[in-house]
């Protein structure tokens, strides 16, 4: 099991940014006979294929056509982003001797774990090469930024509950002041590229920490980013390992889940929609066999659940309350946050039994709203039958998560099985 979760922790470690855990799921493909398509050019697709397409290079879409005949999709969707901060443009701030960084909240986060320890930024930045416009990924791989805690003397009532603002507190220190300037000049050099032909970025803060296996039998698995990186590298593992023969097996990693979706690159545009036509249509198959085709279909939205808390047992429900290494969780709602419904339940429960892997119920308590996800959101544009799924974890949100190693080796077990 072990040998799973070192794959996972340097699956995330290579990923500090969608940007950078899309290039390694494109490298993981690519290394294993997939050929890789673009949006905006004609597809060859054949019986016995495998492909993949992305989109901002924050989204992709892989996928295996069998060598028999299928019209039914067996599709694991999952995201690769997760709440950080964002460098905003003109970022350098020079104050009482300190350069800061100006930073914007991206997602949900849990802001005090921020605090004191390493960070850098990664992302990509825009040149333009031959007149044409491209993206440079980059990674800053040293220590390079930090938000220090203002001291206890001088905040007494630390303890007690703080409020937080992004714009004051959470602004991270870079050097002194005559480091002024030298930002871009450093990522331009991670990047490869000279300081002025830098024309645009997306950059994010993201923690330093390596991931670890840990724990009294080293049950437990800690790292930034495992919502949902954990989801999307088992989801990827069980793609390259299953046999692919009953169906046409779908990898979906979506960006934006963090801050709603609702980007041409996120779980409500149409980039599942356009991709499950073209290989439809590729395949020599009509819209309305298409249309047939997702009647038939099923989804599996997989995006990391609440474990019960050591700490807060009273903030679970209280009679489902899922626990880490105890199975998959199953998560319903009744307000479709989640699309689980007694049909799509009763289908992953039977794909839990095959595959050999125990699953449990993951419910808000009823007091407490809880979050979306992808699963309903994609569906108002590919309407499927769906479960929403989650690998059960502590401290979500927060830029140091702990799940469980044996959930990492189910869910890939399960992927497998699925993608049969």
């Amino acid at each position: 099991m072990n040998s799973t979760a070192e794959k996972l922790l340097t699956f995330i470690k290579e990923s500090p940014t969608a940007f950078q855990a899309v290039e390694m799921m494109k490298k993981r493909f690519g290394e294993n006979g997939f050929t890789e398509l673009k949006e905006d050019e004609h597809w060859e697709l054949v019986n016995g294929g495998k492909y993949f397409v992305t989109r901002n290079h924050s989204a992709v879409i892989a996928f295996t056509v069998p060598e028999a005949s299928s019209d039914v999709f067996h599709i694991i969707a999952s995201h690769s982003d997760s709440p950080s901060l964002k460098i905003k443009e003109n970022p350098e701030m020079v104050e009482n001797g300190y350069v800061k960084l100006n930073v914007e909240l991206y997602g949900g986060a849990l802001l005090a774990p921020w605090f004191d320890r390493p960070l850098s930024v990664a992302g990509r930045v825009i040149v333009k090469e031959n007149g044409q416009i491209c993206e440079k990924l980059v990674t800053v791989d040293k220590d390079m930024l930090m938000i220090p805690n203002l001291a206890i003397h001088m905040n007494r009532e630390a303890n007690s509950g703080y409020k937080y603002n992004v714009q004051k507190d959470l602004l991270p220190l870079y050097g002194l002041e005559s480091a002024k300037g030298t930002f871009f000049k450093t990522v331009a050099e991670a990047a490869g590229v000279a300081e002025e032909e830098i024309l645009g970025h997306d950059l994010f803060l993201y923690n330093r920490m390596p991931g670890t296996i840990w724990g009294g039998e080293e049950e437990f698995v800690s790292a930034p980013r495992l919502d949902d990186l954990q989801c999307a590298f088992s989801s990827m593992e069980g793609l390259i390992a299953g046999k692919n023969e009953k169906s046409i097996c779908v990898h979906m990693v979506m960006d934006n889940e963090e801050v709603g979706s609702g980007t041409k690159q996120g779980a409500a545009s149409t980039f599942l929609r356009d991709t499950l036509l073209r290989i439809n249509l590729g395949l020599g198959r009509s819209y309305e066999d298409y249309l047939i085709s997702l009647a038939k279909s099923f989804m599996i939205s997989a995006d990391n659940a609440h474990a019960i808390h050591p700490n807060y047992p009273e903030k679970a429900d209280p009679v489902n309350r899922p626990h880490i290494n105890g199975g998959i969780a199953v998560k319903y709602n009744a307000n479709q946050k989640y699309c689980t419904d007694g049909i799509s339940a009763a289908m992953f429960k039977g794909l839990c039994k095959e595959a050999g892997v125990a699953c449990q119920v993951y419910v808000n308590r009823s007091d407490v709203a809880g979050g979306s996800t992808l699963g309903n959101i994609s569906n108002t544009q590919v309407a499927l039958n769906t479960v929403d799924i989650g690998l059960p974890q502590l401290a979500m949100h927060s830029p140091y998560e702990t799940a469980g190693v044996k959930d990492t080796c189910d869910f890939v077990k399960l992927a497998e099985v699925f993608y049969a």
